[in-house]
């Protein structure tokens, strides 16, 4: 679907199009991009979106952005991929834009950067200004007056450096007060113009749509230069449920986090499911063998002993240092929301000595802010008595000594950590104590699995005492959690 650009700047020349693709073959293309980011698209929704392109105008962007959305993807968690993807796919056109205007210039004629952040401010808070281009035109010439650079390769384009100049979030307090009609006339913001909770919260997010559409040129600008796919290497980002617990940024943990509740929606409908098809117990030989006297010896009806329901109990260790406190939190807030199908969830929190930490959760276990919790846990709770670094060993002997009776026959041992002793001593015969003690024993490691055992990791060594697995993404987590805890 690329086409020519609206317009190219002076001195400058527009990028040839491309050559033209049959809209059937390019939605198929753009399909299976989508697939290839982790996003199911089965053969009905790729019939539906055909059938919706069929009706919609191909030249309103907005409505065929839309309309392939309702029909491609089933989780709003995803959208932010698919509209990425689309902008790739989609583009508005190759090279520049035709604009009317020009940022505002100083006496000297160079671009006066207050001037242009206090017109953004206006054009953010103005809703017709999105709607007209006048917005579209201004990011425009911001992009390609402050992202320019040249590269080794050639001509580039910088998000970064265009947004090192508009700084959106500086320009909060602005859009607000444009927003309440509170600037007076000599630019300047009155007392309290604008801090209003509505006006701010809105302001927010036009500051936030500011930043999304500098990336969202920048992207069609390096498309246009280097390619589509060479941008969608770094350009396009991973599913939430996909994006790795060690790595993730602030913005990438918030997205991991509107995961969780609907991954445990589906966990408990699964766990269910599977408690309901386990409803009969284990056929009962002796009376099967009575009943087939009457066959002539041939156990034709089966009899089941009579079924004894329990829901098992749940014993957690997990590591909450910083390297993986992350994970230990994601996986926490996993497993309380299936709460229900254990009989008891005690939780135990080390870095270097293991504490029970139950109470901080049972508390408040349906608390939005989970993670106060947790932060209340790691201030106040005795698990850091040493030098503050991870010591599983340590760990281990000590809840050996303290907590064993915690586990019985009937309940479940999760361990929750990446292994790395910092070099302590990892006390192996502890932790086969522990799993002997243990019905069912597993541990979650964070890490890749090509990473156990290099420098200070011991989970090699513990993966030969107790099952390990690799958990680095809510994909893994939630797949480990279903196939692992007996119910």
């Amino acid at each position: 679907m690329s086409g020519p650009a609206s317009g190219s700047r002076a001195g400058g020349s527009e990028t040839a199009p491309a050559a033209a693709v049959p809209i059937v073959d390019h939605l198929a293309g753009f399909v299976d991009e989508l697939r290839g980011r982790g996003i199911v698209v089965g053969p009905s929704s790729l019939i539906d979106a055909s059938r919706a392109v069929s009706v919609l105008d191909l030249l309103d962007r907005r409505s065929l952005r839309e309309g392939l959305a309702a029909t491609l993807i089933s989780d709003h968690m995803h959208r932010r991929v698919f509209d990425i993807v689309f902008d790739l796919w989609f583009p508005l056109g190759t090279g520049a834009r035709t604009v009317v205007t020009d940022l505002p210039r100083a006496e000297d004629g160079e671009i006066d950067v207050e001037a242009m952040r206090d017109a953004l401010a206006q054009l953010l808070a103005d809703d017709q200004a999105a709607t007209d281009g006048r917005l579209d035109q201004m990011i425009s010439l911001i992009v390609d007056r402050f992202g320019r650079y040249e590269s080794t390769r050639g001509e580039a384009f910088s998000a970064y450096q265009s947004l090192s100049v508009v700084n959106p979030q500086t320009l909060i307090a602005k859009i607000a007060a444009a927003l309440a009609g509170a600037t007076s006339d000599d630019g300047e913001l009155g007392d309290r113009p604008g801090t209003e909770p509505m006006y701010r919260r809105a302001a927010r997010q036009r500051a936030a749509d500011l930043r999304a559409g500098i990336e969202s040129e920048t992207q069609r600008r390096m498309a246009g230069a280097k390619g589509r796919d060479r941008v969608a290497d770094y350009a396009v980002p991973d599913l939430p449920e996909n994006i790795n617990f060690l790595t993730a940024g602030a913005t990438e943990l918030a997205e991991i986090r509107r995961t969780v509740e609907p991954l445990a929606r589906l966990l408990a409908a699964k766990l269910e499911i599977r408690r309901r098809r386990a409803h009969r117990g284990a056929v009962d030989v002796r009376q099967t063998l009575r009943r087939s006297m009457s066959t002539g010896g041939v156990p034709i009806e089966l009899t089941h002993r009579k079924p004894r329901p329990g829901r098992p109990e749940l014993v957690i260790i997990c590591d909450v240092s910083g390297s993986v406190a992350g994970f230990s939190q994601f996986t926490l807030r996993l497993v309380y929301a299936l709460r229900q199908q254990f009989s008891k969830v005690r939780v135990f929190a080390f870095v270097d000595t293991v504490d029970e930490v139950t109470d901080y959760f049972d508390r408040s276990p349906d608390d939005e802010d989970f993670g106060a919790n947790m932060h209340r846990m790691i201030s106040t709770a005795r698990i850091s008595t040493r030098d503050g670094h991870s010591d599983y060993g340590n760990m281990l002997k000590g809840f050996v000594d303290e907590y064993s009776e915690s586990l019985t026959h009937r309940g479940a041992l999760l361990i929750l950590g990446d292994g790395r002793t910092n070099y302590h001593d990892p006390r192996l015969g502890a932790l086969r104590e522990l799993t002997e003690r243990a019905r069912h024993a597993y541990w979650l490691n964070p890490e890749a699995r090509r990473n156990w055992g290099t420098g200070d990791s011991a989970a090699d060594e513990y993966a030969d005492v107790i099952e390990m697995f690799e958990c680095r993404n809510a994909t893994q987590l939630g797949r480990a959690i279903a196939d692992l805890l007996p119910v």
